[in-house]
Formats: structure tokens, C-alpha cells, sequence
């Protein structure tokens, strides 16, 4: 049996598998299917300031090479969040890594202050790749001052001691320019990737079928790209922890990340015809390691930059 152990960015995780935002709500949903604290940590979907209900309808459209959704974040808003859904997860003993999202920089500043105040967060996931409503639109991890403009504003009201990730988006020229960017920010790592932007239009109607028109596509069809940009962030700033997400069903698919430069994966869009999944990965991430005979994750991260335990 491997050591699945892992620190990422100061926090030791018992093994490095999480979920992905948007993919199990807060984490009650995935109580009835296994242990939550048994997972690396539960990563919630992304909370905003307001109540929201998200995109019109049809949102959610299967295409041959993943899924496209048009969720809209559609969410509680952080009162309900912090007085029904944190509780329970701290409650039960699980890690939450909570996820914010803002359309303006003064929204993540004010979701910051009260995540981060509240007992039993494990960590701050920044999901900068919203649209940005104070500059036309533009989705923040698109541009490389506009993101780290978010972290420099939040990045005080972060205790020390308490790890933030900058979520980035796939849909830039440099992805390596932005995860720059928001290290030199004050990010303590980045979680890549987010979904890639795509449309679906019905064969019969010859309209878009997503109610939004446009959606993000996760699932396997988005793993060589997901590798890819990790591949490239961890080559570029080895000493950045990144999580790795992006179409992994298996632990095979995990280790690919891992090989890559991940220090945690996250596992998402399977979740929604194997709510298992999550800890099926965790099974199987261990026995991959113990095919290739290597000891430990730690020994097999970055390994596809130079050699195992390189």
C-alpha cells in the first residue's frame, strides 16, 4: 500500500483527492454514498454574495466528448452557506475548501472576510474564471492583472496559516503567464483547469440547446488539457502547488496529474453517474502506485519531468 499522503501548501491531506467545485453542492449530497472525511478534502461549489438561480433552462446537455453545463452558479448565497452547509461538513469531521466567486473585486473581498472567520475552513479556493461585470464582462483568469488584481485585494484578509488557490480558466494564450500572475499576488497555489467554453446546437431546431447559449465543457474530452496546462505551470514554477482537475474518472487518470506536477486532483463531472466516484479514485489511485511500485505520491509528482522521485 502507497503513502497517499500529501501537503499541499501547508495543510496535510490524508490523501490527495478531492472533489471539484460544482459537481456535489456543499457535500451532503455525497454523505448517503461514503465517508466525507475519508476524501483529501470537499470542495464546495461556489458560494456568492446573494442567493442566485443561475442561467435559464435547458443548462445541462450531453455531448459525445463531455458534458456541457450553463449552471449560471446558481447558489444559496453565503448567510444559508455558512449557517447550513459549512456546519455540516465541520461537523462531521471533513476538510472544506470553500469556493467563492464575485463579479466584482469588492464581492470576493466581502465573501473572503466571512469564509475565512468562519471555524473549519481548510482552505480558500478563489474562482476567478467569472465574468468580471466591472470590466465589460470579462472573465477575470483571462487576464493575467485582472487576476491577480482579485488576489492582491483578498490576500490580506487570508490569515496566515490558511491556504488560497486561484482557480484559472484554460481559455488564455499563456495559461503560465496568469498562474504567474496570481503567485506573485500572494496565491499559495492555483487549481486548474476550469471548464472550457463550448456550445452544443440541436440537430433538428438548428438552435444552441443550452438556455445560455454557451456552456462549460468538463469530462474526460478536457484531460489533455487539463494535463497539459499543469504540465506546463508546474515546469514553469515548480515550487507552486497545483490542483489538477479536469475530466478524471480513474485513478490512472489521477496519477496522470500527479506525473504531471499536481500535489491534489479533484474529481468532478463523473461524480454525476458515480457518486462513488470520488473514493473509487482514491482505491485506485494506491493500487497504480503499487503497479508501477513507487512508494509514495509524493515520489511520483512531477515524475514526467524527469524521472520518478525526481
Amino acid at each position: 500500500m502507497a503513502d497517499l499522503t500529501t501537503e499541499l501548501a501547508g495543510v496535510r491531506l490524508p490523501n490527495p483527492v478531492m472533489t471539484a467545485s460544482g459537481c456535489a453542492a456543499a457535500g451532503q449530497e455525497l454523505g448517503q454514498f461514503f465517508d466525507v472525511t475519508e476524501l483529501g478534502a470537499i470542495v464546495t461549489k461556489s458560494i456568492m454574495r446573494f442567493p442566485r438561480s443561475g442561467r435559464p433552462t435547458p443548462r445541462m446537455v450531453e455531448t459525445p466528448s463531455g458534458m456541457l453545463n450553463s449552471i449560471g452558479l446558481q447558489g444559496p448565497g453565503i448567510d444559508s452557506f455558512l449557517a447550513r452547509d459549512l456546519p455540516w461538513l465541520v461537523q462531521r469531521g471533513a476538510r472544506p475548501f470553500v469556493s467563492i466567486a464575485g463579479s466584482t473585486v469588492d464581492e470576493f473581498v466581502e465573501l473572503t472576510r466571512r469564509v475565512v472567520n468562519s471555524p473549519g475552513v481548510s482552505a480558500l479556493e478563489v474562482n476567478i474564471s467569472c465574468p468580471n461585470v466591472e470590466n465589460r464582462g470579462l472573465v477575470f483568469a483571462c487576464d493575467p492583472m485582472q487576476a491577480a488584481r482579485v488576489i492582491e485585494a483578498v490576500r490580506p484578509h487570508v490569515p496566515e496559516g490558511l491556504p488560497m488557490f486561484a482557480k484559472l480558466t484554460p481559455d488564455v494564450t499563456s495559461i503560465v503567464d496568469v498562474a504567474r500572475a496570481v503567485a506573485d499576488a500572494g496565491a499559495d497555489g492555483a487549481t486548474m483547469i476550469n471548464t472550457l467554453l463550448g456550445m452544443a446546437i440541436d440537430p433538428d431546431t438548428l438552435r444552441p440547446i443550452l438556455g445560455g447559449v454557451t456552456g462549460g465543457l468538463s469530462g474526460p474530452a478536457i484531460r489533455p488539457v487539463a494535463v497539459r496546462a499543469v504540465y506546463q505551470v508546474h515546469a514553469a514554477l515548480p515550487e507552486f502547488p497545483v490542483i489538477g482537475v479536469g475530466g478524471i474518472r480513474t485513478g490512472a487518470d489521477a496519477l496522470e496529474f500527479v506525473a504531471a506536477g499536481a500535489t491534489a486532483v479533484q474529481v468532478g463531472t463523473v461524480i454525476f453517474n458515480d457518486p462513488s466516484a470520488p473514493m473509487r479514485v482514491v482505491r485506485e489511485l494506491d493500487s497504480e502506485l503499487d503497479r508501477l511500485g513507487i512508494a509514495s505520491v509524493e515520489k511520483a509528482r512531477g515524475c514526467a519531468h524527469g524521472g520518478v522521485g525526481q
